[in-house]
């Protein structure tokens, strides 16, 4: 048999209990193969690539950003939305395995850690289980575990612990949100100012095991509903972001596009250290695991900065113009002040394009294009009259001014997270005197993961694009008149 009972539901997504290797060998590296086969076909239905086992295995996301490239642009987001449910197996598998050996289940969260994650499903799938107990172990295991179980409805009230009354709920909800946002904090200044990262350490890990944290603690007395746990999750998530923007470690703008990332990690952290509490009966040993689960992502926080690539990603956008080549021309090359109002978003603080001027002709003259945050300095590289204007970008002000209590926040990121290498003009002649007009901005992001941020990134480089080459059709389009 390759289930622990005859229709038992959600064998592979459930927390609760153990499994055996046979079947979590087999589980795990058939719906890897599974995930494998129907990712290759995807891809190479749609770009024509093919995606190796190889590719598949890389720990690399910018592997799997590079099968992306010409297909359609929801492929990214459904490839990531198709694999939070693997994810999700892997670990609550692991979890079980590792009861069923007899390790602390802290132990299966190796798996979200890429290469090491291999590793740790083989390791699981080569143990053999523990051998059963004697009585005297778990009369001793049994009593441990007594102070950590739920009381029943017909409990006598003098027989409950002190510290496990249903009153003390505020307080380890309290506890355990601080301990989840201390470490969030701790972590995010670690990862951030000292190993200058912005990886998957940060924005994956950081609040996976805050929330594992915290919904451990929560539980850690006696054990909570899924509801108040989720509940409780949540308000640690939200502490922390008040907490980020409070000691000026980020603004309001960056707070809010990370927290669609950080929000669902914490909760499904907090179920998992929910389940690691409920489930044991070595409390000790459990609270040991957590504190080795604390000090290893700086780890992978340290690897990851050394060996995370930085892809490169390229935004095009294109109208039409009812005017001749020769007029938008002169507009791509400098344009005037834009005087239409920006839309609300620039007006938040994200850098909004104001006018162009630039200095000589031809290859090697320099365009200065100046943003609400300053300026950028393009020395231009081809310019082929009415057809093709391109450059590089050598300087660049800050992507945007952050919203903060305070006057002078400058984190990290506005610096080299997001870097701005090579832009275009593209201008080609439409029957009837008209143009089309294209601007490609190729851009270096190193905020991970980029399936997610480039999200935001691309809409942003698109809408800056929309306001430039909407300027120069207007103003050319009101010279053709």
């Amino acid at each position: 048999m390759l289930t622990s009972s005859k229709g038992d539901k959600g064998y592979c997504f459930r927390l609760g209990g153990s499994v055996n290797r046979r079947n979590y060998a087999f589980w795990g590296f058939g719906l890897a193969v599974l995930k494998y086969i129907v990712e290759a076909g995807t891809v190479g239905g749609l770009t024509g690539r093919y995606y190796s086992p190889a590719d598949f295995l890389s720990p690399l996301l910018s592997t799997r950003a590079a099968f992306t490239e010409g297909a359609p642009e929801w492929l990214g987001m459904c490839l990531v939305i198709w694999t939070v449910p693997f994810v999700w197996i892997a670990v609550a598998m692991s979890v079980r395995r590792c009861r069923d050996i007899g390790v602390t289940p802290w132990f299966a969260l190796l798996v979200l850690i890429p290469v090491v994650n291999y590793l740790t499903m083989l390791t699981l799938s080569l143990i053999s289980s523990q051998q059963p107990k004697s009585a005297e172990q778990l009369e001793k295991e049994n009593e441990a575990a007594a102070i950590w179980k739920a009381p029943t409805v017909n409990s006598n009230p003098s027989d409950i612990p002190e510290f496990g009354t249903p009153s003390s709920g505020v307080l380890a909800g309290f506890l355990g949100g601080i301990a989840g946002v201390a470490y969030a904090m701790v972590s995010t200044i670690l990862t951030i100012y000292v190993l200058d990262s912005y990886g998957a350490a940060l924005f994956f890990g950081t609040p996976f095991v805050a929330g594992a944290v915290s919904g451990f603690l929560f539980n850690r007395p006696m054990r909570r509903s899924m509801g108040a746990t989720i509940l409780q999750s949540t308000c640690m998530s939200l502490a922390c972001c008040l907490g980020f923007l409070l000691v000026g470690l980020e603004g309001i703008i960056c707070i809010v596009m990370a927290i669609p990332i950080i929000l669902p990690l914490a909760v499904l952290g907090a179920i998992i250290g929910r389940s690691i509490s409920i489930e044991t009966s070595r409390p000790k040993q459990e609270v040991r695991g957590m504190m080795w689960c604390l000090a290893s992502l700086p780890l992978l926080a340290s690897a990851e900065a050394l060996v995370a690539p930085a892809p490169t990603y390229a935004v095009k956008t294109t109208i039409d113009i009812q005017a001749p080549p020769e007029l938008v021309w002169k507009q791509v090359v400098a344009f005037p002040e834009i005087k239409t109002p920006p839309a609300w978003f620039f007006r938040l603080g994200i850098a909004s394009p104001l006018r162009a001027r630039i200095e000589g002709t031809g290859v090697g003259a320099i365009r200065h294009c100046e943003f609400t945050t300053g300026t950028f300095v393009e020395p231009i590289t081809v310019w082929e009259e009415n057809r093709r204007l391109a450059f590089d970008v050598t300087e660049q002000p800050h992507p945007m001014f952050e919203l903060t209590p305070y006057r002078h926040i400058h984190p990290p990121h506005l610096d080299d997270a997001f870097r701005s290498t090579q832009g275009e003009f593209l201008l080609q002649a439409l029957p009837g005197g008209g143009t089309r007009l294209t601007g490609t901005t190729w851009y270096v992001l190193e905020m991970r993961p980029q399936t997610y941020w480039t999200l935001w990134t691309d809409e942003l480089i698109h809408r800056i694009h929309l306001r430039v080459l909407n300027h120069i059709r207007e103003v050319a389009e009101a010279e053709s008149r």
